[in-house]
């Protein structure tokens, strides 16, 4: 065992001052003072890790850094320019992830295209995907979330206290509706169960230095009875999570399209188009891979838009008054809003605008990866080196969004009409380049419908205890995996009137024209 530990160490040595022989004469960018060979990984916060990316920028002097975490190369950009210059206009040789053993071939989560290299299967997938997802095809998936939507208002009618819970299970339900054409059950539902584990093992266990294997991916033959190799037999307990995400829900997809009885879908549609001249059986490996990619990616993020608009209307009832409203102007006073209102909603869509840059969702990005030696502003780049978009600086810039740390949907309003002028912070949160997320159409128009009804339907309070006080409805945020989501709170929803009331408990009856 001594002898194993003693080759591990020594391959680490030689690895690092390997890599110290083949720098660059051009300096790395500026980083804070590590320690050897492990580098800035004992710098690591175990958490809101891009509150600490910017402040070492601000330390630095500069809008971009380098790191070394256990012998990886890691660049961090922290402003607008940067991101843009290099993952944007550059996005050829940027567009690559960093290789994932934890995730990917420990853990099985490898079927997730938005982790895979940039090559032959993630443009496959990623077309796939985009052939539902593109502007107009998106349309047709608002039934999908209308329904979902409706579905939410009623469980907040039957329970107005599970705030969380009740988002949880709309999102689910809106996702495997759209990704696998499957109906959520009301209470306990597997394939949101399955979600809700995988996602949070994944936004988890993707975060950079959180395990040494992805720097050093040699360890992954070390035996699991090896003092030090617990993440081998935590990933194969978690392999069975992933497993289960992408085998469950599309084996029960297949079985409903093979029978004729079937909601319209990602899966039904991309089924209905494979090639029979090619392979069939990579075709639907491809279209289950991506389905459950949906599955993972997607609940997440409207999960975390949506009650984080909550949270801003609890604390912020001038705005919440005002986009009531506009939407009693515009829609007859006890009825729910439409996808067709939306060009009469301006308020409505600056608050989800507003909400998803105050409340950024994945504030440090989805790290890229450099494919060939780059420089930039004299800094020499290196191949391999991990690359980081700070998103959570340029959605918080006070030269583009001044007082950026409070809710002010206004901002990006001017004349009564969304302002164009103001940076969409859509741009920022949904990823960068030729990596920028595929279903960020389906997203923002999930969440605008949900906010909407919402809105529309309820007054929105803080709650009160039993002795009449109020409980202050600012929750903590879990800042230590990818995704930033609020903790458990607590608030009042109830129907703004007995006609919202009758208005969102007749929705279980309503029609919903499917069509993909």
């Amino acid at each position: 065992m001594l002898k194993l530990i003693a080759s591990i160490g020594g391959f680490c040595l030689i690895f690092y001052l390997y890599r110290r022989k083949k720098r660059s004469i051009l300096p790395l960018p500026p980083g804070p003072k590590g320690y050897p060979i492990i580098g800035n990984a004992l710098d690591m916060p175990p958490s809101a890790v891009w509150e600490k990316y910017h402040e070492w920028c601000k330390e630095l002097g500069s809008d971009i850094i380098y790191l070394n975490l256990a012998g990886k190369d890691v660049i961090i950009l922290d402003s607008y320019e940067a991101v843009t210059e290099l993952l944007e206009k550059r996005s050829s040789i940027y567009s690559d992830r960093p290789r994932m053993p934890m995730l990917g071939e420990l853990m099985g989560f490898d079927f997730n295209f938005g982790f895979l290299p940039y090559g032959d299967r993630w443009r496959a997938q990623r077309k796939l995907m985009i052939q539902v997802f593109h502007k107009t095809s998106t349309k047709n998936l608002q039934p999908h979330m209308l329904k979902a939507t409706h579905d939410l208002l009623r469980r907040f009618v039957d329970s107005p206290n599970d705030i969380i819970g009740n988002i949880r299970h709309m999102t689910g339900e809106s996702i495997i509706a759209i990704a696998f054409g499957l109906e959520a059950q009301p209470e306990n539902d597997p394939y949101i169960d399955i979600a809700e584990r995988g996602n949070r093992l994944v936004t988890t266990v993707s975060m950079p230095g959180l395990f040494l294997v992805d720097s050093i991916p040699s360890l992954m033959h070390v035996p699991e009875w090896m003092p030090g190799a617990g993440f081998k037999r935590k990933a194969r307990e978690w392999r069975k999570i992933a497993k289960a995400m992408l085998e469950i829900p599309s084996s029960a997809a297949k079985k409903r399209i093979d029978s004729g009885d079937y909601l319209p879908s990602f899966m039904s549609y991309s089924l209905s188009r494979m090639d029979e001249k090619g392979d069939i059986t990579q075709q639907e490996s491809l279209i289950k891979a991506t389905a459950a990619t949906m599955h993972s990616a997607g609940a997440d993020s409207i999960f975390a838009a949506v009650t984080s608009c909550i949270i801003a209307l609890l604390n912020h009832p001038d705005i919440l008054k005002r986009a009531q409203e506009q939407i009693d102007s515009v829609v007859p006073f006890g009825d729910l809003p439409t996808f067709d209102e939306e060009e009469e909603l301006p308020l409505v869509t600056a608050i989800c605008m507003e909400t998803i840059r105050w409340r950024d969702i994945v504030p440090a990005g989805i790290p890229h990866m450099l494919s060939k030696d780059d420089v930039y502003k004299g800094y020499h780049l290196p191949k391999g080196a991990v690359v980081v978009g700070n998103a959570w600086t340029l959605l918080h810039d006070e030269e583009v969004y001044p007082d950026p740390f409070s809710f002010k949907p206004d901002r990006f309003l001017q004349d009564g009409k969304i302002n164009k002028s103001v940076r969409d912070p859509s741009d920022v949160a949904f990823g960068y380049g030729r990596r920028i997320c595929p279903a960020r159409l389906m997203a923002l128009s999930a969440v605008w419908i949900t906010v909407a009804s919402l809105i529309a339907a309820f007054d929105i309070r803080q709650a009160v205890d039993d002795k009449g006080h109020v409980i202050d409805a600012d929750p903590e945020y879990d800042c230590d995996t990818l995704l930033r989501l609020p903790k458990p709170f607590k608030c009042s929803m109830k129907p703004r009137s007995e006609k919202h009331r009758k208005t969102i408990l007749a929705t279980l009856g309503h029609e919903y024209h499917y069509a993909l």
